[in-house]
């Protein structure tokens, strides 16, 4: 019994292996039977590897295995700090001295300059833009001793997500396009060249895009940017005025003399009704005589 039972299953297991073998050799038929011209066509490029598998290794592990995801780990934070700031101020050109030292002491410069002269004010607006590590020390540099801050607005904006988010999505597109740029040089029709063509058109364009999204990231993180208002008011109270008694009283004289002036103008400015009335009371008094000669 023991020794039918043996060769039951050494039957089973030739059988087995027979089967088996023949699976392999029909795919290996089936792979003989497919032709070059139906090879894949450009768009079934096996996409790359992304950025955090491809360039950020393991120090634990060897070889291609030992890369793994770490997205934000590879890029350090980027804060963007902007401010806004409004000081009021006795004399514009003295405080606008101490501001052009503290500029230079802070290695900042000033991307735009604005001066405003009205009757109720003066107002000198700067665009400040100032290295990172510099701008908390340039924002107490203004509050100490350029004047009196009237107001104040500091923000941060924490822009590292996005950067990392843009930069893996560079690399990725730029391993793209070398891959479409091989395969230009190996492309067999017309048609084929056509389509790789446009494909690395497209690329270029989302390539320059994003490295100027980089840049201009890089810009506001580098340098910090203050909107600085210098502020100087015009309008003198009997309290605080220094002006003498001869001066006001000339000013008093000048005024009521504007006002006179004025006063004759609009009268002159009413000369239709100095002409109109008299002819309706003319009209109104000829109109009554012809009544009383009926009556």
């Amino acid at each position: 019994m023991k020794n039918i039972i043996f060769l039951l299953s050494c039957i089973i297991l030739i059988n087995c292996s027979k089967s088996g073998g023949s699976k392999q050799e029909a795919r290996a038929d089936l792979m003989e039977v497919i032709p070059e011209e139906k090879a894949p066509s450009v768009a079934a490029v096996s996409p790359p590897l992304s950025l955090s598998e491809k360039l950020i290794p393991d120090e634990n592990k060897s070889g291609k295995e030992g890369y793994v995801h770490k997205k934000t780990d590879t890029i350090s934070k980027k804060i963007i700090k902007n401010g806004d700031m409004k000081i009021q101020v006795g004399d514009i050109k003295k405080a606008q001295n101490q501001v052009n030292e503290i500029i230079r002491k802070n290695n900042a410069y000033i991307q735009k300059e604005e001066f405003q002269n009205t009757d109720m004010n003066d107002n000198l607006t700067l665009i400040i833009r100032v290295p990172h590590k510099n701008f908390d020390a340039l924002i107490n540099s203004f509050s100490d001793g350029v004047g009196s801050v009237l107001s104040k607005n500091i923000s941060s904006n924490d822009v590292t997500e996005e950067y990392t988010d843009v930069a893996i999505k560079l690399a990725n597109k730029k391993i793209y396009l070398e891959k479409y740029r091989n395969m230009l040089k190996s492309a067999a029709t017309t048609k084929d060249m056509l389509e790789i063509q446009e494909n690395i058109r497209e690329l270029e364009d989302e390539i320059d895009i994003a490295e100027g999204r980089l840049r201009f990231i890089d810009d506001r993180v580098n340098y910090s940017t203050l909107n600085l208002s210098l502020y100087k008011e015009k309008v003198r109270s009997s309290a605080t005025s220094k002006i003498g008694f001869g001066s006001r009283f000339i000013d008093s004289l000048t005024e009521g003399w504007n006002s006179f002036v004025s006063f004759l103008l609009g009268i002159v400015s009413l000369w239709p009704f100095f002409l109109i009335i008299p002819m309706i009371v003319f009209l109104w008094r000829k109109w009554k005589s012809k009544k009383k000669v009926q009556n």
